[in-house]
């Protein structure tokens, strides 16, 4: 048989799973945010990561945009060695001839 509930007794009871609701959605916003923290911390260190690559990433590049002008470089230093080495050579007879040394 059903027994019939008191006006109280159905106010109680209504009041009581309120408060059961509540306690329940708090623990549930509770976890979220404590989730929701654990990624916003995680989500940082990777954004601090990847910013140092990048960082890193732009250091190197930046070097290995002079590469191609040191290889250019090289290429004029090459032909401009003969030429260095005829000046050398007529500097030291130059030297020899004002110098007195008959070495020719």
């Amino acid at each position: 048989m059903r027994t019939a509930l008191k006006r109280g007794d159905h106010q109680n009871v209504v009041i009581r799973y309120w408060w059961i609701s509540l306690g329940i959605g708090l623990t549930v916003i509770g976890a979220v945010a404590v989730l929701l923290s654990a990624l916003a911390a995680t989500v940082a260190k990777i954004e601090a990561g990847a910013a140092e690559i990048w960082r890193v990433g732009k250091l190197i590049a930046n070097n290995t945009v002079h590469v191609p002008l040191l290889v250019r470089t090289n290429q004029i230093f090459a032909d401009i060695l003969p030429a260095a080495d005829g000046i050398a050579r007529a500097t030291e007879r130059i030297q020899r001839a004002v110098g007195g040394d008959a070495k020719e």
